[in-house]
């Protein structure tokens, strides 16, 4: 407990006084944020603000962690050097897509096919080592399974190998891609993401608690270095609020691709190896609202331009749009909401996700008592 302790305070205050730190620096080297011609006029003066704020998130954490380890002289686990892999591995993705924006000076980064090799492998190398039975403990139990699970496996629905990997690279794909839809306004991922770590935080610490191998009973969890993936969603916690205080509205720094990518997936990572993949879909309830209005945005406009037959079922026009503009906290700016009455209320919104989520999770243990 004290290395969760120790992991979350250290990464806030590294985080507070490194992004003051960053801010400074990016600033005189002109690393600004490139804004998308077609969004809010309102976003226009945000131009030039300083980005990859996410490198100091990264950077609190994994720095974090390993002071943490070493203060309490404990040994690092594999569940939490492979999350920290997949962590930095996608950050890196994400900083070499702003680096592009900067050096370009354009919106846009990596192309989309880049961008989506950069995330495939590095979400399906962390799949392959999660499910390898060379990481296995003294027990035989691997980081991830290849059995689906909500609150816990489920013991009927167990993949092949290879679908397992494929599964957990779509959740990785998908996490952190809501995650970076909903870096549109500011504040707003980074403090639903704070929610949804310390939600992790409370789950490892509870599965440690009632672990199998120190606590064998009927609703034990079967999981694999609860404790430490605690210690790293601690420090993950920390360092969001810590660059909370800088990126409120309004914001001095951006995160960027760095860390919006880095912390989707992360939770991906935690929802893998914790057991808790279908609970992240509503842990992460905002993010999957993010990135479903994108898509239902995209397929409407296609569908409603190629197919007569829908403009006449629906009554729409070819290119249709269901939002005035996507992704969905856009939508509500253009119906002339305050860009801070946006974030609260999606931070509102993030909370009952979690409040429910940890609801359920909490309510089948007791059930299974």
């Amino acid at each position: 407990m004290r290395a969760i302790l120790l992991s979350g305070g250290l990464a806030l205050i590294i985080s507070l006084l490194g992004t003051k730190v960053a801010i400074s620096v990016l600033s005189k080297r002109g690393y600004g944020q490139e804004i998308r011609d077609d969004g809010p006029t309102s976003h226009h003066t945000k131009r030039g603000t300083p980005t990859m704020g996410g490198i100091v998130i990264i950077l609190a954490t994994v720095v974090s962690y390993f002071a943490a380890k070493l203060l309490t002289m404990s040994v690092p686990s594999a569940s939490a050097l492979l999350l920290l892999f997949l962590f930095v591995g996608m950050g890196l993705v994400g900083f070499l897509d702003d680096a592009i924006k900067i050096w370009k000076q354009r919106s846009l980064g990596l192309r989309s096919k880049a961008k989506m090799v950069g995330q495939t492998v590095v979400a399906l190398v962390f799949g392959v080592l999660a499910l390898s039975p060379w990481l296995a403990d003294e027990n035989g139990r691997t980081p991830a399974s290849e059995k689906v699970s909500f609150i816990r496996e489920i013991d009927w629905l167990a993949l092949p190998f290879v679908l397992a990997v494929l599964l957990i690279w779509l959740i990785i794909a998908g996490t952190s891609n809501g995650v970076n839809l909903t870096d549109g306004l500011d504040g707003l991922a980074t403090g639903a993401s704070v929610m949804v770590f310390g939600a992790y935080t409370l789950v490892n610490i509870w599965q440690n608690n009632q672990f199998c191998q120190t606590n064998p009973t009927g609703s034990c969890y079967d999981v694999r270095d609860p404790l430490d993936l605690a210690v790293v969603a601690a420090a993950i916690t920390g360092a969001c609020f810590g660059f909370l205080w800088w990126n409120a509205s309004p914001a001095a720094i951006f995160m960027g691709d760095t860390g919006s990518l880095a912390l989707g997936a992360a939770l991906a990572g935690f929802a893998v190896l914790t057991r808790t993949e279908l609970l992240l879909v509503i842990l992460g309830g905002l993010f999957l609202l993010e990135t479903l209005s994108v898509m239902v945005q995209v397929g409407v406009f296609k569908v409603s331009r190629a197919s007569g037959l829908f403009r006449t079922v629906f009554r729409v026009k070819a290119g249709h749009r269901v939002f005035r503009l996507a992704p969905l906290h856009h939508h509500f700016e253009m119906l002339g909401w305050e860009q801070v009455t946006v974030v609260i209320r999606f931070w509102i919104i993030t909370g009952l996700f979690v409040v429910v989520g940890l609801g359920i999770f909490y309510a089948e243990w007791v059930a299974n008592v």
